[in-house]
């Protein structure tokens, strides 16, 4: 009903898209995110240019939200239709609106859509120049991704020998940190692959049950995540005879006595106690069952909405009603007696504007007092009564 009558309302579209997918009409739910970002680009300002990377908006702000959830949706609706080098280029977008906050938490993201572009080169500098400062490493999709595409970039032919086997063998050297930083992926990312590990792997205390199930829940919620979204891009059997080898190598170091496997609990025992607020927002975008699942009760439990989930608690409010004072509990007498005769009659002054000063006109007022009042001896009308006139004013007629 609100799209009747305002058909470019971006929350509406946002949410009747949601409904749509919901119902399976993605054709539908694709055209309202479409007409969405149509409303929000015809109000774009001459100076905001989204290839230039320097324009920022900030989320705290809820008129910036629409137009970040807009973005998320179309890249979503992208990826699906088998465009992942445009989805690619809409994650960077939305990114660069605000880097250091990532309030939709694209790092999350970005490493699997470069896996699916092929644009390995990418994924290995971003993670080389952001991972002074962001400590990437730490996160469980760049810490399988970026040595899945050391590898990958290791089985191209086109380049040189040296290269392949520098690219070979820094994919080993970096797996091998990720197993021991996250032993509790394996087990799950092998299920979800169909292929049952060995006997000697299944067995040991490193990445048996245990591994899962002692990891926190923050760091299990990303491994979900991670693995409900890019699990098959290990299926592959060279990947897979790859990764059986350094999983050896990492069981061999646990047996040694490697002091890097008590250095990696402890860092994980510290790191991971509770995900951040945006990163619950990721989930429940991301609409990934096993990552969803995961997610705190004192999340679940509190209503979200389709058109701006999780709102930051430092929200930063642009417009702000002004408090209307009762115009019942100001009035003058005189003013008072005329309304209780009149409803419609309002002095000058209470007819207010927002962010317009308070200040009765005398002179209007007076008028339309006078008005009020012509109006209201205008409404009384005065019938003539008729006095009925005594035939016999004596009584001595016949009765009735």
């Amino acid at each position: 009903v609100l799209l009747q009558t305002s058909p470019y309302h971006v929350d509406s579209l946002l949410q009747l898209s949601d409904a749509c997918r919901f119902q399976e009409d993605q054709e539908m739910a694709r055209d309202l995110i479409e007409r969405a970002l149509y409303s929000m680009e015809c109000a774009f300002h001459p100076l905001f240019s989204l290839t230039s990377g320097t324009c920022r908006l900030d989320y705290r702000r809820p008129e910036n939200r629409s137009f970040y959830l807009a973005l998320y949706k179309q890249m979503s609706f992208l990826e699906k239709r088998g465009c992942p080098r445009t989805a690619l280029e809409y994650c960077k977008l939305i990114l660069s609106l605000e880097p250091d906050e990532d309030p939709l938490c694209m790092l999350l993201l970005i490493d699997h859509l470069a896996l699916r572009a092929r644009n390995y080169e990418y994924l290995i500098r971003l993670f080389q120049e952001w991972e002074a400062h962001r400590n990437l490493s730490q996160l469980p999709n760049f810490a399988f991704s970026v040595p899945l595409a050391y590898f990958l970039l290791s089985q191209q032919t086109d380049l040189p020998e040296h290269e392949l086997a520098s690219a070979r063998q820094q994919a080993s050297l970096l797996i091998q940190q990720a197993l021991t930083m996250f032993p509790g992926a394996l087990m799950p990312l092998l299920e979800y692959c169909s292929v049952r590990p060995d006997a000697t792997v299944s067995n040991h205390r490193f990445f048996g049950p245990d591994a899962e199930i002692s990891q926190p829940p923050a760091l299990g919620q990303l491994v979900s995540l991670y693995l409900g979204r890019s699990h098959f891009l290990w299926k592959e059997p060279a990947i897979m005879s790859w990764l059986e080898e350094n999983v050896h190598e990492v069981l061999q170091a646990v047996d040694a006595g490697d002091p890097a496997v008590e250095a990696c609990e402890n860092r994980r025992k510290v790191l991971y106690q509770r995900a951040p607020r945006n990163i619950h927002r990721h989930v429940i975008l991301s609409e990934i069952k096993e990552a969803v699942a995961a997610l705190p009760s004192d999340v679940t439990t509190q209503s979200v909405m389709g058109f701006d989930p999780l709102p930051p608690l430092d929200t930063i409010y642009s417009y702000v009603r002004p408090e209307r004072l009762s115009a019942v509990s100001h009035g003058n007498t005189i003013a008072l007696f005329f309304r209780s005769l009149l409803p419609n009659y309002t002095t000058e002054g209470e007819r207010l504007e927002e962010g317009v000063a308070r200040g009765p006109n005398r002179n209007q007022g007076l008028n339309r007092l006078m008005l009020a009042v012509r109006d209201m001896m205008a409404n009384f009308h005065f019938n003539d009564l008729e006095v009925p006139r005594e035939d016999n004013p004596e009584g001595e007629g016949d009765w009735d």
